[in-house]
């Protein structure tokens, strides 16, 4: 149960200076990885996992999902600001993509979630090399794109993509983005742009169920949602910075990395 779980950590006092300033760092690096591309939580949640043993799993969650909100809200900020958004295109994304990580969260716990690894492999797998034998796809300025075949894509795309962030949530942005070059004709740097706006959806969809419980270590949280919303803010101004085809080249390293780490899970169980 939550409430047994220890709440140690909720004075940052009580975490000690070194582990404290790796969690800063990790979360300004994955404020930075998420900007681009997305996928930072491969390097926030393991940190968290690591330096909080005793902590509780929906503890360790929820922390990160409150640090995450923070950081891509500020990268998204950055791209309006910087590039714009496509308004109908986000009006669509954001609900869809909260309906479907609340219908993931709410299914969460009844499925066994070493079943997906496998198939998340294999899907990164396609992803990378589709993206890799393509390497025009999502670099160059797309064709307007409207109508009602292109709401319903934009609408499935928040849907799957949130229904797997509620269930799992690994890779969340960077399915998003590829979702968003491969099916609805964006730039890998409009995609990173409207990913944030849908990742943030499914972040404060989870916080909805998360905040109630008690599960979210406050003022570690807080702390980190500050270096994770300085790593989205140079992020995202990186990428506007560097264009599409830097956010295409961060987009394969982050695939790679997450399969590994995928893979290692799967064979050290």
């Amino acid at each position: 149960m939550l409430a047994d779980a220890p709440h140690l950590f909720n004075d940052l006092g009580s975490l000690g200076a070194a582990p404290l300033i790796l969690l800063l760092v990790a979360s300004f690096a994955a404020g930075w990885v998420d900007a681009v591309v997305g996928g930072g939580g491969l390097i926030q949640l393991p940190m968290l996992s690591i330096l909080l043993p005793h902590a509780a799993t929906a503890q360790i969650l929820a922390t990160n999902k409150i640090a995450s909100v923070f950081g891509t809200l500020a990268s998204a900020t950055t791209y309006i600001r910087r590039i714009g958004l496509d308004r109908s295109a986000a009006a669509w994304l954001a609900p869809t993509a909260f309906a479907g990580s609340a219908a993931g969260a709410a299914v969460a716990a009844a499925i066994p979630r070493s079943a997906f690894d496998p198939i998340i492999v294999v899907a990164l797998a396609v992803v990378g090399a589709y993206t890799a034998m393509r390497p025009h796809v999502g670099t160059s300025d797309p064709a307007p794109r409207g109508g009602t075949s292109h709401i319903v894509t934009l609408a499935c795309i928040g849907i799957a993509v949130g229904f797997y962030d509620g269930v799992l949530g690994p890779g969340t942005g960077s399915f998003f983005v590829i979702a968003l070059v491969s099916f609805a004709g964006q730039s890998f740097l409009g995609a990173s742009a409207h990913a944030k706006i849908a990742n943030a959806s499914t972040n404060i969809a989870a916080l909805v169920v998360f905040v109630p419980q008690g599960a979210v270590m406050w003022s570690l949280g807080l702390a980190m949602a500050a270096a994770n919303m300085a790593g989205g803010y140079v992020g995202a101004r990186t990428a506007v910075a560097r264009g599409s085809s830097f956010v295409r080249g961060v987009f394969l390293v982050v695939i790679a990395l997450l399969s590994v780490t995928l893979v290692m899970k799967i064979i050290h169980g």
